[in-house]
């Protein structure tokens, strides 16, 4: 808010090239004010505003840009600004940006970082992609079980200065092996004669470097933490994970998930950023096989050709027992993978879904199928009988009994598929709204016209 009323005196700065009064009008922004700021101006001015920064600040604002504008920055200033962003970034969000840039463009950054940057650099991009190892940084604080309150407060004026989070300090052995968490505020609440291994709890949550980041997701959220400490395999300490970057991860997997649901591959860039033959690769799959899907609805159709030729009327209602049909089957599936996604359906529960969804379809069924009924009656008396004339009564109940049916089926099969999926190890997701509509569709027809046919025997040619 604060960038976009001073925005035209900013620009109006850099045109007059008043470097110095830029430079003192930022002198009391936050980092987060500066980065909202340089989205709103044009491309040209942004290299301006981080060449004449105070490096420090400079540095801070270019952790919260986005890794899109973070890339043309690079691109537009020099090699001596880039380095020393880089090197000033946390290791965690440097890696976050890293992975976002072309391969020969990270090449090209590794080698402006300094030897002790790069090798942490290298370490975190050597974890498998997707992993806590690529999120965490080894900026945190450790100290010894055997050390009292003096020298524990010693040691944070000594190294908690570049320490990613100071809420929580991490007790190691001499092999680095972690031992506990504790809180700096029972730290700072504790006698100076009490010693570490006093304070320290029996029990130390902490995540694995190869372990999944969705993984990390589920944690955090069970234990409320601010940041929690990351260990390899046999429980010696790495570095730590904060509650920011899973924030990132979050966003991350939510999106993909909804990109999925939509009938989309998931896009791997932004959608302003990806590119027309990008679009189509991501998109065009899905359309196809829907588009071919949905040719088993017409197949349906003409093979009950003669049924609707006996009785025009059956096909007034194709549009509403496919719309009952889909809806219902893509209303459980968003249901049941939302769930799992939050952790609160595993496959295990299968049986449990299924019972509510058969109950609960039940009623939905009834309650439009009724209306379907009422509706072929009313429709019927506002034509003067005109419109069915004596097959009224026995025509809604078509209507009724068939999306009674649809309704079942289209929830069942909306709410198990995800658990199908998911038991071959693939994505829940991937069962999307438009593809349990399209299959619903064509099942949807079929189980419409054997109504008709059943109690419309007699009536149909």
């Amino acid at each position: 808010m604060l960038g976009h009323l001073l925005l035209p005196e900013i620009q109006e700065m850099i045109r007059s090239a008043d470097f110095v009064g830029l430079r003192d009008a930022f002198n009391d922004w936050q980092p987060v004010d500066i980065a909202d700021l340089i989205t709103d101006l044009p491309p040209g001015d942004r290299a301006v505003i981080f060449r004449i920064l105070p490096r420090p600040l400079a540095a801070e604002a270019f952790s919260h840009v986005s890794h899109e504008e973070q890339e043309a920055l690079v691109r537009a200033l020099g090699d001596e600004h880039t380095a020393y962003l880089l090197n000033a970034m946390p290791p965690d969000d440097r890696t976050a940006f890293l992975e976002e840039v072309p391969g020969e463009v990270t090449r090209r950054l590794l080698n402006l970082l300094s030897p002790e940057e790069l090798k942490i650099a290298k370490q975190l991009l050597g974890y498998p992609e997707d992993s806590v190892g690529r999120r965490m940084t080894p900026d945190y604080v450790s100290i010894r079980a055997e050390w009292d309150i003096p020298e524990v407060l010693e040691h944070i004026r000594r190294f908690g200065r570049h320490s990613e989070t100071l809420d929580t300090l991490y007790v190691t052995d001499k092999r680095g092996e972690l031992l506990s968490a504790i809180r700096v505020r029972d730290i700072l609440l504790a006698e100076p004669e009490t010693t570490v291994r006093q304070l320290m709890g029996n029990e130390v949550v902490a995540l694995v470097a190869t372990d999944d980041q969705e993984t990390a997701v589920q944690v955090f959220k069970k234990y409320d933490s601010v940041a929690l400490p990351v260990t390899d395999t046999s429980g010696v300490l790495l570095g730590i994970i904060t509650v920011d970057d899973v924030l990132d991860v979050a966003e991350e997997e939510a999106t993909e998930d909804i990109q999925k649901l939509g009938g989309v591959v998931a896009l791997d860039e932004p959608y302003m950023r990806i590119k027309y033959t990008g679009m189509l690769k991501k998109r065009a799959p899905w359309l196809v096989l829907l588009f071919l899907a949905e040719m088993g609805a017409t197949s349906a159709m003409a093979r009950y050709d003669e049924e609707i030729s006996g009785l025009p009327a059956l096909a007034f209602f194709v549009p509403l027992i496919m719309s009952c049909g889909g809806n219902s089957g893509s209303q459980a599936g968003t249901l049941v993978i939302r769930a799992m996604a939050l952790g609160e359906v595993t496959v295990g529960d299968w049986w449990r879904v299924l019972r509510k969804e058969i109950f609960t379809s039940v009623t939905f069924g009834v309650i439009l199928g009724l209306i379907g009924f009422v509706m072929v009656v009313v429709w019927n008396i506002l034509s003067r009988g005109e419109r069915f004339g004596e097959h009224t009564y026995r025509l809604g109940a078509t209507l009724g009994l068939s999306v009674i049916g649809v309704v079942m089926w289209g929830t069942l099969v909306g709410g198990m598929l995800p658990f199908l999926l998911k038991k071959f190890n693939l994505d829940p997701a991937t069962s999307s709204a438009p593809f349990v509509a399209t299959l619903i569709d064509v099942t949807g027809l079929l189980i419409f016209f054997n109504v008709a046919m059943l109690l419309l025997a007699g009536i149909l040619l």
